[in-house]
């Protein structure tokens, strides 16, 4: 469902208040809670998000400048409303405003309550309220930063010229900064030497520690964001760490391949000098387009973790940010598509056709590259052209459960390795845990319990060695071998009621001012549906080019999950620019469905402006 551009005329008729922000309490404040009224007279923009979410995560990086640009009259509240038990623990969520370098107020929205009150469908949603308090625009996903600016210039002047704009500083109060060698480290790996290379995310280089894995041999990086290359390189939040074969390595002149996960590149590191190469990625987000060829040429998105994997001949790449995996063939200086699709969800298929989501590790024995998709809190490998899951249910289960492996569950791990006995260990990040998956039996096990977010695992001289992310350091647990039963989870989130029978699914989409839809190539939208279980769509399913469609709910199911990945092209409306401005929009939804004979029989979703006729 398209619509045109929303005018200021439009936003008066549409005239709504927003609800207030409640919540648990506040961060970045300085203590102070903050209701809607002390924002008179700014332009507000609300962020719902949820720090497990990777899109939610390219967000904050996409506002930071919008908030640069308009500090003295806009206002940015993220309401954080979690997916994850763990993410409700308000020291994790605290520490993960610390991590992310948030420079905003957050509402701790731990029941959803902000999040149901604004009818919010989907992480993330962004939310503008202008000076006098009313709903103006919503935007599901990513790559809104251009409509963002119109929208708030447009209120800017409209405000100013009534008076009832309020320049000035917002209520953003920066908490104390911390001193740690680490601070977030993200992975690890073993050199040569015997030392330990570890990716200082949050200090945005990288650091060599002696085997004890506190003394600092060097650090490689400036400490400064950013992605210059060099011998005083810069990083941003650097996490995956690859060690090149040695002929490899000899033939490209580097022996450590880094994630640069918010540069969407990878960069290459000289043990010898230090010095740091950038060996693939643009430094542009992948939206849509080529994912094979040049490696110079092609764009990333959040690479996560790389690992070598002989049988492909290269560093396999988890794209956190698009649920795939790519491929980096460093000798010949090529990206490929290694597998999945870019829909996220949970689906075993051959490589091309599988579901991933959000994978964040990645570990290589042999014929097997095994994989941990965080999103899905699942375990699994790649092997003979399949995708396999050993451990994991979806996208909305999850929980801290030994056992048999089809009944075993983990929440949002992080890090993967393989144990000389062949056996799996699995950083379980929201669980602070360290699992065991044995092949052998089937069989899933605790191995150690109490590190904070434990973000990579790896065996060194006979121990087992843990990156203990939110503690800032390096751990070696004791592994009692004790058996957790557990519990089994679902997402607090609240399903949308649907009616069986015929449903008309409709995505809102309104270009950005002074764009239009760019029809120039082909059709300018997209629109893919798919569900989980398969069978609850009748008719529906598959890929079109209209926002706007009729899917058939089948008799007999009461649950599931519709699939929705929707894109849409615009481009500068004056054909007299010779160069016109273009950009894609994309949004994927996982939305939870309960099916009930007096739901309706519409389900929009916004993807950007105002939908009138909901």
């Amino acid at each position: 469902m398209l619509t045109s551009h929303v005018t200021t005329a439009q936003r008066r008729r549409a005239r709504v208040r927003a609800p207030e922000l409640v919540g648990r309490g506040w961060l970045n404040t300085g203590d102070r809670d903050i209701k809607l009224a002390d924002l008179r007279g700014k332009v507000v923009l609300l962020d719902f998000w949820t720090f497990c979410c990777i899109n939610c995560l390219h967000v904050l990086d996409e506002l930071r400048p919008l908030e640069a640009e308009f500090a003295d009259v806009l206002v940015t509240i993220g309401v954080h409303s979690p997916k994850f038990v763990h993410e409700a623990d308000p020291d994790a969520l605290k520490a993960a405003v610390e991590r992310y370098e948030v420079h905003h107020p957050v509402l701790d929205d731990p029941e959803l309550a902000t999040w149901q009150n604004y009818a919010v469908k989907a992480w993330p949603t962004l939310v503008v309220v202008d000076p006098e308090g009313y709903v103006v625009h919503v935007a599901a996903g990513e790559g809104h930063v251009d409509a963002l600016r119109t929208v708030v210039r447009e209120l800017v002047a409209e405000h100013e010229a009534k008076g009832t704009l309020h320049r000035g500083d917002g209520p953003y109060v920066p908490p104390a900064p911390a001193d740690t060698t680490l601070r977030f480290p993200a992975k690890a790996v073993v050199l040569p030497n015997g030392n330990l290379l570890v990716s200082d995310s949050a200090h945005h280089s990288l650091v060599e520690l002696e085997p004890d894995g506190e003394t600092v041999v060097r650090r490689i990086g400036t400490g400064e964001r950013g992605r210059r290359d060099g011998v005083e390189p810069t990083f941003s939040e650097p996490a995956g760490l690859a060690l090149l074969p040695d002929d490899t390595a000899a033939l490209v002149g580097y022996h450590v391949v880094v994630a640069d996960t918010v540069n969407h590149l990878l960069r290459g590191l000289d043990l010898d000098t230090g010095e740091v190469t950038t060996v693939a990625g643009t430094g542009e987000q992948w939206r849509d387009g080529e994912t094979d060829g040049p490696a110079d040429a092609i764009h990333l998105t959040s690479p996560w973790d790389v690992a070598w994997w002989e049988p492909a001949g290269g560093v396999a790449i988890a794209l956190a940010g698009n649920h795939t995996l790519g491929l980096f063939k460093p000798v010949e200086r090529r990206l490929e598509r290694l597998a999945g699709t870019t829909v996220e969800g949970l689906s075993d298929a051959p490589l091309q056709e599988a579901f991933f989501a959000q994978t964040s590790g990645l570990a290589a024995r042999g014929d097997r590259l095994w994989l941990v998709d965080s999103e899905t809190s699942a375990l699994r490998y790649l092997e003979d052209g399949h995708v396999k899951t050993v451990v994991g249910k979806g996208l909305f289960d999850f929980g801290h459960r030994d056992g048999a492996a089809d009944q075993a569950l983990l929440q949002h791990p992080l890090g993967v390795a393989v144990l000389p006995d062949g056996s799996i260990a699995v950083a379980d990040t929201y669980n602070g845990a360290v699992r065991r998956y044995d092949p052998a039996t089937g069989e899933v096990s605790t191995l150690a319990t109490d590190i904070a977010e434990p973000s990579d695992v790896l065996f060194v001289a006979g121990e087992l060695v843990v990156v203990a992310s939110a503690a800032h350091r390096l751990e070696r647990p004791v592994a009692p071998g004790t058996k957790v039963l557990g519990e089994a989870h679902r997402v607090k989130r609240p399903p949308t009621v649907i009616a069986p029978g015929e449903l008309e699914l409709s995505v809102v989409f309104t270009p950005p001012t002074g764009q239009k839809l760019d029809d120039r190539y082909g059709p300018s939208t997209r629109l893919e549906i798919t569900s989980s279980p398969p069978e609850l769509l009748v008719e529906g399913a598959g890929v079109g080019t209209d926002l706007k469609r009729t899917l058939r709910i089948a008799d007999g199911f009461t649950d599931g999950v519709l699939h929705v990945v929707a894109q849409a092209a615009s481009c500068t409306d004056d054909p007299s620019v010779e160069h016109p401005v273009c950009k894609l929009t994309r949004q994927d939804w996982g939305v939870p469905v309960r099916v009930s004979a007096d739901g309706p029989h519409r389900l929009p979703l916004m993807m950007g402006g105002l939908d009138e006729g909901a």
